[in-house]
């Protein structure tokens, strides 16, 4: 009988702990891809591809003004783009996902700022915008990757929640908090030689 009761308690047991497993990993978001399908993982470098890249060009840093370590994120053609690298609250699974905080680090060649991080800008009063600009890694600097149409777009949300897209100012398009999103994909960056 004793061995019965115990053997009941440690099917109830089992039960449960399976059933909480099962409940935890169906409610975790799901992952990112890229334009592979392939999920996107932490410690690796991706390029952001705008849906409407033929029309507007890629993501990228250039430098504003005469100070070279000026840097700000912007939507150029005819350049590279720049790789960034993913980094979640939670690195403990590898996995980028959706709805989850993290921070953006962009890889510039610029050589003042070899790897720096999103960060928003103060709020532009003359303008009435938020700007997206670069900086070193800071709770102030979570972005989130949400799924949108045919790909994703990135939502900053601390002080206010929006989503980021293109501003044009003074002829260049510059990243920043608005109501129309860029939309992209993602595209795994290739090091050759390693």
């Amino acid at each position: 009988m004793k061995k019965v009761i115990l053997l009941l308690h440690f099917s109830i047991f089992f039960a449960i702990f399976t059933n909480s497993w099962l409940c935890e990993a169906s409610s975790a978001p799901e992952p990112v891809l890229d334009i592979n399908g392939k999920i996107l993982r932490t410690e690796k470098t991706y390029f952001i591809i705008p849906v409407n890249s033929e029309k507007y060009g890629v993501v990228a840093v250039e430098n504003i003004g005469n100070d070279t370590c000026q840097l700000r994120v912007m939507q150029k053609d005819y350049v590279e783009p720049h790789a960034l690298e993913f980094i979640p609250i939670d690195k403990k699974k590898g996995v980028i996902r959706v709805s989850t905080d993290l921070n953006i680090a962009i890889y510039s060649s610029y050589y003042c700022l070899p790897s720096i991080m999103w960060q928003l800008e103060k709020y532009d009063s003359k303008k009435g915008k938020y700007y997206i600009n670069v900086g070193p890694k800071s709770k102030k600097n979570w972005f989130k990757i949400e799924k949108y149409g045919r790909g994703y777009k990135f939502v900053y949300c601390n002080v206010i929640c929006k989503d980021v897209g293109i501003r044009m100012i003074n002829g260049v398009r510059r990243l920043a908090l608005i109501d129309v999103p860029l939309v992209f994909n993602f595209k795994k960056e290739i090091l050759i030689g390693r």
